[in-house]
């Protein structure tokens, strides 16, 4: 089965497209030279054309979304043009605290809810590596059925700022230390990085987190739990951290 991989020069993405190729799938994605991007109209049928010339068609797709909030913008007519090209499953990159109809993911999700196909969605916390999220978008993309639709990503334990600061603090021998600041000095510190819409969102999922959301998530069925601590990877990779 031909897969699409969307980022596929991304974290998540490089690795997916190489596991893939390696089980002898195959691939469309930037890694093979085919252009796409989200915010062109132009590319939209490139990966299917690039299909199409090699007399393959496009079974999967594995979506990770621009940085925009209106995401379903442009995802969901994505979507349906690859439903109209044959596409029959979707993976998509979302995030701990976006559920279902929540922006920006999640109303892309409710979408694919309403749709006659196989998907998933893989929602890590706090997505800043590609620690294992690979292996699970290959054996979804790659499985005979998806068994969950909803997938947490979580580590093995549940740690405070406060408790990370300490752990650096002990493997790396200088003192780290976390500063609280009130939600609208995070709103402010945002609006330098990013543009009123992603300031927003981010604000909103930080309030989820300072008011305990985090710890009601985690206690859900419907996860993936890693088995690397925190200070086994801090461990592991410390000569990272020493200047």
């Amino acid at each position: 089965m031909a897969i699409l991989v969307i980022g596929g020069t991304g974290k998540t993405g490089t690795r997916l497209a190489q596991l893939l190729m390696a089980a002898g799938h195959s691939v469309y994605s930037p890694l093979r030279g085919v252009k796409f991007d989200w915010l062109d109209s132009s590319t939209k049928d490139a990966p299917s054309n690039a299909a199409a010339a090699n007399n393959e068609q496009i079974g999967a797709v594995y979506l990770v979304g621009p940085p925009i909030v209106d995401m379903a913008s442009v995802l969901n007519p994505f979507i349906d043009l690859a439903i109209e090209k044959g596409v029959k499953r979707f993976v998509m990159l979302s995030a701990f605290q976006v559920t279902k109809g929540q922006p920006p993911m999640g109303v892309v999700q409710e979408y694919l809810d309403t749709l006659k196909v196989d998907y998933c969605t893989l929602r890590p916390s706090w997505f800043r590596e590609n620690f294992f999220t690979f292996d699970l978008s290959f054996n979804a993309l790659t499985s005979e059925k998806i068994e969950t639709r909803n997938l947490l990503v979580v580590g093995p334990e549940l740690l405070t700022c406060e408790q990370i600061a300490a752990i650096f603090t002990t493997v790396l021998g200088r003192n780290f230390l976390f500063k609280r600041v009130s939600q609208e000095g995070m709103s402010q510190h945002l609006r330098h990085e990013f543009h009123p819409g992603v300031t927003e969102m981010f604000s909103a999922l930080n309030l989820i987190v300072t008011t305990g959301g985090e710890e009601a998530i985690y206690k859900l069925e419907n996860r993936y739990v890693g088995t690397c601590t925190l200070l086994d990877f801090i461990r592991a990779n410390k000569e990272a951290w020493i200047r």
